[in-house]
């Protein structure tokens, strides 16, 4: 199995690629479904439950210009397909082109160090970590318009803007304080 290359492929004219990443394919579909609604560019969107992807479409699959993790922190099977999936992308993903989407983060019976866990491996990639509502429609449109901004940039759609710029102003970063223990 190969590694996942963000720069072997040309990109498309006004055009930008999505990969969703979820083991659990229930919050893919409908964010998928609005992701594609997109009037200003075309968004192509890409699913898969984890990586790496298979070789014999390599030479039809576009260019990947943001490869999404979505992460449900009510099981740990979803953080941990998220790290093995991790290490089948090219280090040059992780130059702003790699995002990482949790949900169920208000959820009171998940546990704060899976939550810790979660920034953690965000802040040790500098990715962006975005914490989304996928139970209602306005939860999954605004989970969307987050990673369109980010996706546009990605795809370099935006003028005189870089992913690298762009993964700094929106890294996850811990507080000096992730390694104590909660005392909620």
């Amino acid at each position: 199995m190969s590694l996942l290359k963000p720069l072997s492929k040309l990109p498309e004219l006004n055009a930008a690629n999505i990969l969703l990443v979820e083991s659990e394919q229930q919050f893919q579909q409908s964010l998928a479904d609005v992701l594609v609604k997109e009037k200003a560019f075309t968004v192509n969107v890409r699913l898969a439950k984890s990586l790496p992807l298979p070789v014999e479409n390599e030479e039809s699959r576009p260019r990947i210009d943001l490869v999404v993790f979505i992460i449900h922190l009510s099981t740990e099977l979803s953080l941990h397909s998220a790290r093995e999936s991790l290490k089948h992308l090219h280090p040059s993903y992780f130059l702003g082109k790699v995002c990482f989407m949790v949900t169920n983060a208000r959820n009171a019976s998940v546990p704060t160090e899976r939550v810790d866990a979660v920034r953690k491996l965000a802040a040790s990639l500098q990715c962006p970590l975005l914490f989304a509502e996928d139970q209602t429609p306005d939860g999954v449109r605004n989970a969307s318009e987050r990673l369109l901004t980010i996706l546009k940039v990605a795809a370099g759609l935006v003028p005189f803007s870089s992913t690298l710029y762009l993964s700094n102003l929106t890294r996850c970063t811990l507080p000096p304080d992730i390694d104590q223990p909660s005392f909620d």
